[in-house]
């Protein structure tokens, strides 16, 4: 079975780790016999864009192809606009950017169905892609299409209506999701729930929660980009809160965004700049290991479409906190495999956090459930078998 994935959400030079779920799945997918090729469109940048600034020039340095961790990937530029400007006509513009290379793909790569990660723009350049070629295609729903741009402005949402009412199946990565398409979006019957994995081969602790506040730093840990409603900012104020209880209690925080100046500020206001550290943006590989090395991962986010670096963490055999009323309800169960706070709630916050340190035992045996449910349900190898039967189901009803 020969798959043409179609992701601006990929690994690249430009961002390493930016849309590592999709590759992780693409590696899945091909050790399981799948051919997989995939199209990463990036946003052109002609002169004098590419020295503007730094960020454009980044984008000017990505290699037109490269060969990532054994999945064929090209990189062909299409016209986008700062501030997603127009983005209701992203889709077509993507299409005309990377037709060309899918063309030349084809002639040895006569692929079967291509399968796209979010509906605008990519799906919208997969829809016209595969009546080009006469194959089926599929998209798979992060969140950014539902809780973006679908409030975007009408066109957005015609647009995305109309990739939905022609992908032979929708994947949505949680039940969360799944509501809020039913309930706004008014999908079909073509839907399914395939939640996103973890690498288990690159998960490095399979020590039990060692918590300790007698002996050793304890470590608070967050992976995200620092943006508003990724709740750092919550994560510090609870986290001074605790700071005279807890004096070994460190906090380190993982990503790099537009808020980070922001946040670190608040840390000196509230006299923990001392025992925050920012570690900006890490590898993959690297975020593993923070985990492994951390004993709570704190995450008080929402709007999270599926929230990927819980599970890791879970993996990893830590109790992670996140809020309720998010697509993570789906694995983390309150008290079992995880705490679960009232968004946007310092107080709530600050009790989980209080708790597990308080309760190191409890802390573990959490983070045990937490890690055997991941390892059972949440690997890419089990999101490959299922993406695997989708495919299939799509290619037995085209013929």
């Amino acid at each position: 079975m020969k798959i043409l994935v179609i992701s601006h959400m990929y690994p690249s030079t430009y961002n390493e780790v930016a849309g590592i779920f999709v590759h992780e799945q693409a590696k899945a997918l091909q050790e399981k016999g799948i051919e997989i090729r995939v199209i990463s469109a990036v946003p052109w940048t002609p002169f004098p864009i590419n020295i503007i600034s730094n960020k454009w020039k980044r984008y000017s340095k990505i290699p037109k192809y490269k060969d990532w961790e054994g999945i064929p990937v090209w990189y062909p530029r299409y016209l986008t606009f700062p501030k997603a400007y127009l983005f209701e006509s992203s889709g077509e513009r993507m299409y005309k950017g990377i037709k060309k290379i899918v063309s030349k793909i084809y002639i040895d790569f006569k692929f079967d169905l291509i399968h796209a990660h979010s509906a605008l723009p990519d799906g919208y350049a997969a829809m016209k892609l595969a009546k080009d070629f006469n194959v089926p295609f599929i998209v798979t729903i992060h969140g950014q299409d539902l809780y973006i741009t679908a409030n975007k402005n009408i066109k957005c949402l015609i647009a995305l209506k109309k990739v939905f009412k022609q992908a032979k199946k929708i994947i949505l990565v949680s039940n969360e999701l799944k509501k809020i398409a039913k309930n706004n979006i008014e999908f079909g019957d073509n839907t399914v729930v395939i939640g996103n994995g973890i690498p288990i081969n690159k998960i490095y602790s399979t020590k039990e929660y060692h918590l300790d506040t007698n002996n050793k730093n304890i470590i608070l840990l967050s992976v995200s980009y620092l943006i508003e409603r990724k709740g750092i900012d919550l994560n510090l104020v609870a986290f001074s809160k605790l700071k005279n209880k807890y004096p070994n209690l460190k906090y380190l925080i993982v990503g790099d965004g537009i808020e980070k100046k922001k946040l670190q500020e608040l840390s000196r206001e509230l006299g923990i700049y001392d025992k925050v550290e920012f570690l900006g943006m890490l590898t993959h590989d690297e975020v593993i290991k923070q985990m492994s090395r951390a004993d709570i991962f704190s995450l008080p986010s929402w709007n999270e479409a599926f929230g990927v670096v819980y599970i890791e963490a879970m993996a990893c055999g830590k109790p992670v906190i996140g809020c309720r009323g998010e697509r993570i309800e789906d694995f983390v169960e309150n008290g079992k495999t995880g705490m679960l706070v009232n968004p946007k709630d310092v107080d709530s916050l600050a009790e989980a956090m209080d708790y597990l340190l308080s309760n190191p035992d409890k802390a573990r045996e959490i983070g045990a459930r937490a890690r055997k449910l991941v390892l059972e349900n949440y690997t890419w190898e089990k999101n490959a078998e299922k993406t695997i039967k989708v495919y299939q189901e799509v290619l037995n009803n085209a013929r």
